[in-house]
């Protein structure tokens, strides 16, 4: 049976890359500010901002199976040069537009279904750095935990945690071969991160192979945040 999933920021980086694979099987709706990369793809795509918008879920099916937060943000500065305006940014993109999704949606999502949010290694892992997108989505992480036991038989909530992965949102610290390289070394596994190495992981927390699965958070990042290879 094809499963309704809605996805939030599904028209890049990893959202899309769930999205190609999602939408063989399944009736996807993604819910993005740009659709220019959905053209080839069995989607239905929603205007929306989730910095600012709310969602109409009037327009969405009664059932909702599998719902997916994709928006990110990467500010990575000394703390003694990020401003307080930043952190509210990050805030909004990244928890804020979450909970306001979830409150539109929650009635909608059926016994059974599977909601994913996207974290970051670095909020178990302390990082120079990291402040604000740090600060951030350790808002989401304790936000699934709680949701996970309050919605506990009906609807599962995961988290996943990668480290750097080559998406746009990454660009400006994989600009060039010697980023790549550097960034790469990092990590036990010695390459960054990929859209389709983390939509994997997405897609089985989404699908019935993870159904005895919830309030985890799942590190997808090369080994980094277990293992001290220096």
């Amino acid at each position: 049976m094809s499963k309704n999933i809605l996805l939030i920021g599904g028209s890049h980086g990893i959202g899309l890359a769930m999205a190609k694979q999602l939408q063989k099987d399944n009736n996807v709706y993604i819910a993005s500010r740009t659709s220019e990369e959905l053209g080839s793809l069995n989607v239905t795509h929603i205007p929306f901002d989730a910095t600012t918008d709310t969602l109409d879920s009037s327009i969405l099916p009664d059932e909702i199976h599998g719902f997916a937060y994709c928006p990110g943000s990467i500010n990575l500065k000394p703390f003694k040069m990020m401003s307080t305006d930043t952190f509210q940014e990050d805030m909004q993109l990244n928890f804020f537009g979450l909970v306001k999704t979830v409150k539109e949606i929650i009635g909608k999502m059926v016994e059974g279904s599977s909601m994913v949010f996207f974290s970051t290694v670095a909020v178990g892992t302390g990082m120079p750095f990291h402040t604000s997108v740090a600060a951030a989505k350790g808002a989401i992480e304790g936000f699934a935990k709680s949701m996970a036991a309050e919605y506990a038989p009906k609807i599962r909530v995961n988290v996943v945690a990668p480290s750097l992965v080559d998406t746009p949102l990454a660009k400006r610290l994989l600009s060039n071969d010697r980023k790549v390289e550097m960034m790469s070394q990092r990590h036990p596994l010695k390459r960054v991160g990929t859209a389709n190495d983390i939509a994997s992981i997405a897609l089985f927390l989404l699908s019935d192979n993870s159904t005895w699965m919830t309030g985890q958070i799942v590190g997808v990042d090369g080994g980094m945040s277990t293992l001290n290879i220096s």
